[in-house]
């Protein structure tokens, strides 16, 4: 097990420092860090790695100015906080930064199930990616393995304010994934799988990784361009997840504040079809993104940020609500130079219907299973990236498809969207296969 006593000791000295060194106030995070992995291809060990560290970071405000400075020493706290005070004296000031008052921390840390018991034994590790590229290569018509790896991990969070905060927290993480590759010279395809998850029994088993992987890679094989025009599109779920991620970031408090959020305007208005209602819940048991108190040290909650189409809430920490004149939900993470807006565990929620029925209802559109490039503007929301998959046909796959773009808007791409019932939490941010009308394929 982790323990945090010392380091939860040293940032307390380093809070007293700081405002003994003649910080108003101050704040203390410290970061730890716990991990080992190894990656084989073709039957043998391609690397391995381990790591392990503390870092701290001091903030400190000068009346509203405010500077950070980091260190992974704690030999001599008196000169860290003095120059981290003589930085925030020259520093401009900011008025929206502040710590978050005594009386609104949190005073009781839930258990939310984040911290394995034990690490894994490495030749473990070494097996369970043999397995899965075994298990990949065994699949007829795989010709070769891109690589399988298997990793575990720890990171802690401490967090230390002179508001009267001190707490911390760890949560593990593990993972398998394995790359297979069908046909040969220009033939070639290539498909992946991976799993991860906070306890390693929660883990799908390596030869179910590789041989999916293997199976999705012969599936891609001899795939043809498609003709041009405006179709529906289905983004498998492996990819729907990035579709909320943009959301996401456009209901960040700090890019709304920026003015580059598409949706900067929309609070509270629909932004979404009726279908769509997306929550983020920091509290979930296990999960990848949860977290028991925020990066200023308040009590998180869930929170529905879409409730059918609605926006309902930006993603606030303390300055950005400062800034925009509203209160915080306790969405702040924390950096090394401060807090920022973030999402933990966020999901759109299910619909009524399978990919296969919502396959049949369009009748003829396109199955994306990857997208290519960074293609998207969020000041504008223009979407557009290389994409491949499966062109379906009568309500039904027919062939692969590759070398074609995908191109809309995420306003109007949200309000055309309707969710299939294929939810799954493989990571923070999650969504079921996800159906849009009306899009724009580039193909011959």
């Amino acid at each position: 097990m982790v323990q945090f006593e010392s380091l939860e000791e040293d940032a307390s000295r380093l809070v007293s420092a700081a405002l003994k060194a003649g910080a108003d106030q101050c704040d203390v995070v410290v970061t730890k860090g716990q991990s080992v992995g190894v990656s084989v291809r073709e039957g043998k060990v391609e690397n391995t790695g381990s790591a392990e560290g503390d870092d701290f970071y001091l903030r400190v405000f000068s009346g509203k100015r405010v500077a950070t400075v980091s260190t992974n020493q704690v030999s001599d706290l008196a000169m860290v906080a003095e120059r981290a005070v003589a930085m925030a004296r020259v520093s401009p000031e900011d008025p929206f930064q502040d710590l978050a008052p005594r009386e609104d921390l949190i005073t009781e840390i839930p258990d939310l199930d984040l911290l394995e018991s034990s690490p894994p034994d490495p030749a473990r590790l070494q097996e369970a990616a043999l397995e899965a590229e075994d298990a990949g290569l065994a699949v007829t018509g795989v010709s070769k393995s891109m690589g399988a790896s298997a990793g575990w991990g720890i990171s802690g969070f401490v967090l230390a304010t002179s508001a009267g905060f001190s707490g911390s927290y760890a949560r593990s993480g593990c993972s398998v994934s394995a790359s297979m590759v069908s046909g040969d010279g220009d033939t070639m395809e290539r498909d992946y799988d991976f799993s991860s998850a906070v306890h390693r029994g929660d883990l799908r088993s390596p030869a179910e990784i590789g041989r999916t992987a293997g199976e999705r890679a012969v599936r891609r094989a001899n795939p043809r361009k498609v003709d041009s025009g405006n179709y529906p599109v289905i983004f498998d779920r492996r990819l729907a997840g990035g579709l909320l991620a943009s959301l996401l970031g456009a209901i960040n408090a700090a890019s709304v504040a920026r003015k580059t959020s598409f949706l900067r305007d929309r609070l509270g208005e629909q932004i979404a079809a009726s279908a769509i209602t997306v929550t983020d819940d920091p509290l979930r048991k296990r999960g990848l993104g949860s977290r028991p108190f925020d990066g200023e040290g308040l009590a998180c909650k869930p929170l529905v940020l879409v409730d059918k189409g609605q926006l309902t809430t930006w993603l606030l920490d303390g300055a950005t609500a400062r800034e925009l004149d509203l209160q915080t939900n306790a969405r702040a993470s924390r950096s090394g130079s401060g807090t920022s807006p973030s999402s933990t565990n966020a999901w759109i929620a299910n619909g009524s219907k399978s990919p296969q029925e919502l396959a049949r209802d369009i009748g003829t559109g396109f199955l994306c299973t990857e997208t290519i490039g960074h293609g998207i503007n969020m000041v504008t929301g223009d979407y557009s990236k290389g994409a491949s998959g499966f062109w379906i046909e009568n309500g039904k796959i027919t062939h692969p498809v590759a070398e074609i773009t995908i191109a809309g808007n995420l306003k109007d791409m949200f309000m055309a969207m309707t969710p299939a019932n294929d939810l799954e939490f493989r990571g923070a941010t999650n969504a079921p296969s996800l159906l849009i009308e009306g899009m724009t394929i580039g193909g011959k």
